[in-house]
């Protein structure tokens, strides 16, 4: 529970001299969405083309209120830009507000600095995060120290990764925020939304959309790996995943978006996702030396099955051709969600 529900129960179940402190006997917790159920509401209200689930998914992830505000709004089908100022510029904008009303007021601009950084530059290290609080800020290094435990541990809001296969030991951890709505409103529609004062509409909006535009890049990552963990789980596809799906980092530079391991058939994927087609395609030459690396530093994996993925939100055939003679797998987002779309029209 967040925002001012979140205080309250705080109050009665962990201040010290509260009348239910350590009575808590169960704990029942309350996840997104799963992508089939957002696939389903795409499909009856809005369209379910790889684009429009990406914008929505990188607002929205599976948080059912927010897609029943766009809804009662009438802009769940609305063309981008439509649907950004209908549901955080308009004066009665369902969204405007919510990520103070929901959270952010209760945090008391404590960790601002902190929490406007990683939105910003998801999988920052914690000398990045450490020099830029330095530099806007007077918090010193065991203030921020302290600020990371209770946003990490007590709200759950920022997570440490480390890479695939580390140990917990291992000090090369990455910093992102858990919540897809709040890195969105943080690193693309809040400064937009307070420019609304004293600058045109049409700029303001456009601007959110042109970041929001880069957000979806981090996004499409975490959606990619959502699906092969969920599609897995439901028995689609023939990935049978034996771990959970995380990147891979080291300081020989090497990086991999996605790792995904299916133990029980020793077949590995080693996975790199881009927003741009284009952008992906030109880019494998170059995530050919990382594969290489990584296969070098992992000799656990001798005589398993390697397999490189490239995934988009859509390829044309063009773009797949090109993918295959490099060597790889193309895959986007219709692949990945076509066998949940008919699962989510006939029933499992």
């Amino acid at each position: 529970m967040l925002g001012s529900i979140h205080t309250e129960m705080a109050a009665l179940l962990q201040e010290r001299h509260a009348p239910l402190y350590n009575r808590t006997t169960d704990e029942l917790e309350l996840g997104h969405l799963d992508v089939e159920s957002v696939l389903e509401i795409l499909r009856q209200h809005t369209t379910v083309d790889p684009e429009r689930l990406l914008f929505l998914w990188a607002l929205f992830e599976g948080v059912p209120k927010f897609y029943r505000d766009c809804f009662e709004q009438g802009v769940l089908r609305a063309p981008r830009r439509e649907l950004l100022e209908r549901a955080f510029f308009a004066s009665s904008s369902p969204l405007r507000t919510e990520a103070d009303n929901w959270f952010l007021k209760e945090l008391h601009g404590r960790y601002d600095a902190i929490l406007k950084f990683v939105a910003r530059k998801p999988g920052c290290t914690n000398g990045e995060l450490l020099e830029h609080v330095r530099q806007v800020s007077a918090d010193t290094q065991e203030q921020v120290g302290g600020y990371l435990k209770v946003l990490i541990e007590k709200y759950r809001i920022i997570e440490k990764r480390l890479p695939i296969f580390a140990k917990k030991t291992e000090r090369q951890g990455r910093y992102y925020l858990t919540d897809n709505f709040l890195r969105a409103w943080l690193a693309a529609l809040a400064s937009p939304v307070s420019a609304m004062a004293f600058r045109q509409l049409e700029l303001v909006v456009r601007q959110a959309d042109e970041k929001l535009a880069e957000v979806e890049g981090t996004a499409l990552e975490k959606l990619v790996a959502t699906l092969y963990e969920e599609r897995s789980r439901k028995g689609i596809g023939d990935f049978r995943l034996t771990e959970r799906v995380q990147g891979y980092w080291d300081r020989a530079d090497t990086e991999i978006d996605m790792v995904a391991v299916a133990g029980e058939d020793e077949i590995l994927r080693l996975v790199t996702c881009k927003r741009s087609p284009e952008k992906l395609v030109a880019d494998l030459p170059r995530f050919d030396g990382h594969v290489a690396r990584f296969v070098t530093a992992s000799p656990r994996f001798g005589g398993w099955k390697i397999e490189k993925v490239a995934v988009a939100p859509s390829l044309d055939e063009s773009a797949r051709r090109r993918i295959v003679e490099r060597g790889y797998i193309p895959e986007d987002l219709n692949d990945l969600t076509r066998d949940l779309l008919v699962r989510a029209r006939t029933g499992p």
